[in-house]
């Protein structure tokens, strides 16, 4: 008999997985949607710093680590930001269960293509891409602030304004550049766009 892997199937289950549970939300947002946008910015965030800055990095391969940055969710569910920053211990808790649920996942492939996805699922967390795609899930955190605010939604008002600061005490000339040349887009309608 075949052996059948679940990898992507178990991936494909982040759809099911709710984010902004504490919050009252006009627009539910799941996790394989935030990851997708994360990746979108992340891989954005890069491409800025390569062709606007002159610094060296691999937009693709940014983008491939944010695609995979919550799949651990898939055995921890999403735990909201203010639980998991709380505490330190509760932090240091929280990440060792991640890193326990991304090996676990590792091994719901095939061996030859674990070490492939080994450095996506487990990355280096001191490196720049990492820095990156962590920028990238503020970043997407700041976007859906400000969509559920345009909608009428204040719960969102005081998410907004921390995200927005921690977005700025990141000091990272991609950020601001995104911050100031792509973001204000966000507020507006649809017919107000520019395309």
């Amino acid at each position: 008999m075949k052996s059948t892997y679940s990898f992507f199937a178990l991936i494909s289950r982040l759809k099911y997985i709710t984010r902004w549970t504490l919050m009252r939300n006009n627009i539910v947002e799941n996790v394989q949607e935030h990851s997708h946008m994360v990746a979108v910015i992340a891989h954005a965030l890069a491409v800025i710093r390569r062709d606007i800055f002159g610094v060296d990095v691999n937009p693709e391969a940014v983008a491939a680590m944010a695609i995979y940055h919550d799949s651990s969710e898939i055995f921890t569910g999403d735990l909201p930001t203010p639980v998991k920053y709380y505490d330190p211990a509760i932090m240091e808790a929280y990440k060792n269960v991640e890193s326990i649920a991304s090996k676990k996942l590792l091994t719901a492939l095939p061996a030859e293509l674990r070490p492939a996805y080994s450095d996506i699922l487990s990355p280096d967390v001191s490196g720049d891409a990492y820095k990156l795609v962590k920028a990238a899930d503020k970043m997407a955190a700041y976007i859906k602030c400000v969509e559920e605010i345009k909608s009428g939604n204040p719960e969102f008002k005081l998410a907004a304004s921390e995200t927005q600061s921690k977005l700025k005490a990141l000091g990272l000339k991609e950020v601001d550049y995104f911050m100031e040349n792509f973001i204000p887009a966000f507020e507006l309608t649809l017919d107000e766009l520019n395309f």
